[in-house]
C-alpha cells in the first residue's frame, strides 16, 4: 500500500482505541464502517503460535539478506505491518483519549452520552445496506443481536467483581471481543464486569509516573495492564477464529447481526444521556441534539472519505 493508505490504517486504528476508550461505542464497529473489518478478523484469525516460533528461528540469521528477505515476505503474508501501524494507532488513542473521556464523562455527561449516541446511530444507518432480513435465520439472528446488546446495555455497573489479577485477565479476554464484535463497546464490557474504573485508572497512574519519573509508583498498574493485555491476547486470538468462521459461512447472517447488536447498544448512551437530563428544557435538549448530529457527522465523513482508499 502507498504511504497514503498507511496513514488512513493509522488514523482508523485511533479511530478503534477512541471507541474503545468510551463506554457505548465500539471499536469494531469503526472497523466495519471503515472498511477494514473483516481484514482485521483474518489478519488475527490467520496469526499461528507455529508460524511465530518460526519466524524466531530466523532472528539470529539475520545478518543475512536471504533470511531478512524471508521473515519480512513472511510477516507480509500473515499481514503483520497492517496490525502494527493499526495497533499503534489504537494503543494511542487509548492513552491519549481515556483521560479526556473520563473528564468529559464526569463534567459533562449528557452531552458525552448524546454525542455516542450519534456515532452509533449513524453507524447503524451507514451499515443498513448490509441487513439482509429474507430468510428465518437472519430474521432470528436479527432478534437475537438487537436483544443481547438490548439487555447487556443495560447492566453497566460497577463493583460485580473483585479487582484481582485472574479477573484482569478474564476482563482482558471478555472485552477484547468487542475488536471483532461491532456493535458491543470494550468499556460497556469492562463497566458491567465493574473494571472500567480499574483500567481506566491504571492506565492514568501509568501515564502519571511515567512521565513523573516515578516509576515505583508504576508497578502495580503496569502489572495489571500487562495481566489485562495478555488476557486479550488470549481472547482475540481465539475469538476472532470463530467470527471469520461465521463470515466464511453465514456472511449474511452474520453481517445482520453484527448491525442488528449495534442498534440494540444504543440504549446505553440514551439511558445516560436521560439521566444526565431529569429535567428536559428547550436548551437542554438543543445541545444534546447537536451532540448527537456532530456524532453522527464525524461517522458520515469518515465512511464517505474512506470509501475510496485501498485495502
Amino acid at each position: 500500500m502507498a504511504g497514503r493508505d498507511w496513514l488512513a490504517v493509522y488514523l482508523k486504528g485511533a479511530a478503534m482505541g477512541a471507541a474503545d476508550a468510551v463506554p457505548g461505542v465500539s471499536g469494531g464497529t469503526i472497523a466495519l464502517i471503515t472498511g477494514i473489518y473483516e481484514r482485521l478478523v483474518g489478519a488475527i484469525a490467520a496469526l499461528d503460535p507455529v508460524d511465530a516460533l518460526g519466524l524466531l528461528a530466523l532472528v539470529p540469521q539475520l545478518g543475512s539478506a536471504d533470511a531478512r528477505e524471508e521473515l519480512w515476505t513472511s510477516l507480509v503474508e500473515m499481514d503483520v505491518p497492517f496490525l502494527a501501524i493499526l495497533g499503534g494507532g489504537l494503543i494511542t488513542a487509548v492513552v491519549t483519549v481515556a483521560n479526556v473521556v473520563h473528564v468529559a464523562i464526569a463534567d459533562f455527561p449528557g452531552v458525552t452520552f448524546a454525542f455516542f449516541f450519534g456515532l452509533i446511530a449513524a453507524s447503524v444507518v451507514v451499515l443498513l445496506s448490509e441487513v439482509e432480513l429474507d430468510t428465518p435465520g437472519r430474521i432470528a439472528a436479527a432478534v437475537v443481536g438487537f436483544a443481547l446488546a438490548f439487555v447487556l446495555s443495560a447492566q453497566a455497573q460497577t463493583g460485580a467483581l473483585p479487582e484481582v489479577l485472574p479477573v484482569v485477565f478474564l476482563a482482558g479476554a471478555v472485552a477484547i471481543c468487542a475488536m471483532v464484535l461491532p456493535g458491543v463497546s470494550g468499556s460497556l464490557l469492562l463497566l458491567t464486569l465493574g473494571m472500567y474504573d480499574t483500567m481506566t485508572s491504571a492506565v492514568s497512574t501509568t501515564t502519571d509516573a511515567v512521565l513523573g519519573g516515578d516509576f515505583g509508583a508504576a508497578v502495580d498498574p503496569v502489572t495489571t495492564l500487562v495481566v489485562f493485555t495478555a488476557g486479550a491476547g488470549v481472547g482475540i486470538l481465539s475469538f476472532a477464529r470463530v467470527v471469520e468462521w461465521a463470515l466464511d459461512h453465514y456472511r449474511a447472517a452474520t453481517l445482520t447481526f453484527l448491525v442488528a447488536l449495534m442498534a440494540g447498544a444504543l440504549r446505553a448512551p440514551a439511558i445516560q444521556v436521560s439521566d444526565a437530563n431529569p429535567q428536559w428544557t428547550a436548551t437542554s435538549a438543543g445541545i444534546v441534539l447537536v451532540a448527537a448530529l456532530l456524532g453522527a457527522g464525524v461517522v458520515l465523513v469518515l465512511d464517505a472519505t474512506t470509501d475510496d482508499l485501498d485495502y
